[in-house]
């Protein structure tokens, strides 16, 4: 489902219009954003939760060389699926 699809489905299930969805959605991204950046952790009990993780500098290997290269470290978004989405996909 690409955002365009997820847009329509929002506006069929909440009633609201596809424009309504389409800002309520882009809040949604840039609020995220924007908390994330921070450090913060979003939890959404029953859908899961979003988090910053620091991953570590590392070796890795150039698959068309075979040489090893320097893997810089750097800040991952992470989410966690909560007890009711996980349900719900199985």
């Amino acid at each position: 489902m690409n955002k365009a699809e997820l847009i329509d489905a929002m506006a069929a299930a909440s009633k609201l219009t596809k424009a309504d969805s389409k800002k309520a959605l882009d809040a949604f991204m840039t609020v995220t954003g924007k908390a994330l950046k921070k450090g913060d952790r979003i939890a959404l009990v029953g859908f899961g939760s979003f988090s910053v993780a620091k991953r570590s500098a590392r070796e890795g290997v150039n698959p068309r060389t075979g040489k090893k290269i320097k893997i810089a470290a750097k800040k991952v978004v992470k989410f966690k699926a909560g007890a009711a989405l996980a349900t719900s996909v199985k």
